[in-house]
């Protein structure tokens, strides 16, 4: 489960032994797969773009936890990537999502021989080889069950905006209080009543055609 938007939540103290550092990748791993599997919706949608710089964080209590990196010159701990929102919408859900499981991995690794930089070379080695035996996030999110991420089209906000927008098919004006669908063919909007999709229906499609664009590709093929 993911906490609020905001600084991340302190660090208990720094583990040191090869033990307790492992226990720490375990749980910080733990939570960064939770986000990117049974957890993607909500990780998704928590994930806009319009947001300042956003980084994925696993704790060590298990959950994740997205948050604007510190303010700090030098952080307490190495950062995870940043700015992972602003990729969301120009890439497709699963690839964003992959692509953010292998940029944990990384992180999640560093954080880890942070904590060993004192070890020796037997407990180095030790703490990878620990490591080594648990498959990777990315390993991780693509033996998980395929994630089903809905892209959301934001309806028009401001009054400029919504008195411009108008039903690709009756030329109506756009109202709060009725359901729009966007096509992602020609990035139109229409009334569902006039392209006769509800509500309950759009949640099941994955892209959108209109009537005018599928009858276009019907021609062509």
């Amino acid at each position: 489960m993911a906490s609020s938007i905001g600084s991340p939540p302190p660090s208990p103290s720094p583990p040191s032994i090869v033990e307790d550092i492992f226990e720490d990748y375990k749980a910080r791993r733990s939570g960064v797969v939770q986000a990117l599997t049974s957890n993607a919706d909500a990780f998704f949608e928590q994930c806009d773009p319009a947001m300042e710089n956003l980084c994925l964080y696993g704790l060590p209590d298990g959950s994740w936890h997205l948050s604007n990196p510190p303010l700090r010159v030098l952080p307490q701990l190495p950062e995870p990537t940043l700015g992972i929102n602003f990729a969301r919408d120009g890439m497709e859900p699963k690839d964003w999502l992959a692509l953010i499981a292998v940029h944990t991995d990384s992180w999640l690794l560093s954080v880890a021989f942070y904590y060993g930089a004192s070890l020796n070379h037997n407990g180095r080695e030790r703490l990878f080889s620990l490591i080594n035996d648990l498959p990777t996030v990315f390993e991780a999110y693509k033996q998980a069950p395929p994630v089903k991420v809905k892209p959301t089209r934001k309806r028009p906000t401001d009054d400029d905006e919504q008195s411009e927008t108008l039903c690709g098919s009756c030329g109506g004006n756009y109202y709060d209080d009725e359901f729009w669908i966007f096509c992602d063919i020609c990035e139109k909007w229409y009334h569902g009543s006039c392209v006769s999709v509800t509500p309950e229906k759009a949640e099941s499609i994955k892209q959108y055609e209109c009537p005018s664009c599928s009858l276009k590709k019907s021609r062509l093929n």
